[in-house]
């Protein structure tokens, strides 16, 4: 378990109660203990102040990072075998094994009667490279300035879903069809992938961990992200709309995305709303 961690540091994060083991219920599980066979488990290592600038002074969140058991230990067997050949080198292939989820915690999320929470899906064009083509960068953004305004809240960031869930190459493919007059669904479909194939059950494993299912303002406009987080254990979920970066270059995206079913209104993505 955590092999390619010195396992002295590894004990210790778990007697400073650092390092935890959660169930699909967000319930506490033996972190020394494996998981019982097909039970659904995550790894939780935090929190880890990070001060983040969002307008002028640096609000500190506490993150939390994630991950599944199984996907851990598939990178401690690469570890080993790398150690084996002496490789350690190639210590950087580890992180292909595993998906590493986030959640950016401001304040007291279970003491807070109604937090805002965005569960937000990774997207590098949008996130890291500020791409217009979607309206993930400015989303994204505007949740932190929602939180921090309100003094608490969570941002549950979801690294494996880039694309919808198709990942990042796929995803350029899309854009190449996109730009041929096929739609962000169409382009999908061309491919034989599925219009959304993201899985959002751990989001609901991090926010029960984090608040229990207790009352949650979700900024979101999809309609799928609300039941598969009711789905995964979360009964007390407020749509909180979240619409935001409409701009020519995504116009016509997110006019998809509302025959898709989203929550927009037509008035939202006129050319009024720039």
């Amino acid at each position: 378990m955590f092999a390619y961690i010195d396992p002295t540091i590894r004990a210790r994060l778990v007697e400073a109660g650092k390092l935890l083991r959660i169930n699909a219920l967000g319930e506490p599980l033996d972190a020394n203990a494996p998981p019982a066979e097909g039970q659904v488990a995550l790894n939780v290592l935090g929190p880890v102040p990070l001060p983040i600038h969002i307008g002028g002074e640096p609000r500190t969140f506490q993150w939390h990072a994630f991950v599944r058991h199984t996907e851990l230990a598939e990178a401690n067997l690469m570890a080993d075998a790398l150690r084996r050949r002496g490789e350690p080198q190639l210590f950087s292939l580890l992180s292909k094994s595993m998906t590493v989820n986030s959640a950016l915690v401001l304040g007291d999320l279970r003491a807070a009667a109604n937090p805002l929470v965005r569960v937000h899906s990774c997207c590098l064009t949008g996130d890291v490279f500020g791409s217009a083509r979607c309206e993930c960068g400015p989303q994204l953004e505007l949740a932190f300035k929602r939180i921090e305004a309100e003094g608490v809240g969570a941002v549950i960031y979801m690294s494996g879903h880039e694309g919808r869930g198709i990942g990042l190459w796929a995803k350029a493919v899309t854009y190449m069809l996109q730009d041929a007059g096929e739609d962000t669904y169409q382009a999908n479909r061309s491919l034989g992938l599925p219009d959304d194939s993201r899985d959002f059950s751990d989001a609901a494993s991090i926010l029960l961990h984090l608040r229990g299912d207790q009352p949650i303002r979700l900024l979101s406009n999809n309609p799928k992200k609300h039941a598969d987080l009711r789905a995964g254990g979360l009964h007390h979920l407020q749509a909180e709309k979240h619409v935001t970066g409409v701009g020519a270059a995504n116009r016509r995206y997110l006019s998809a995305k509302r025959g898709w079913g989203h929550i927009i209104d037509p008035s939202e993505i006129d050319e009024g709303t720039e």
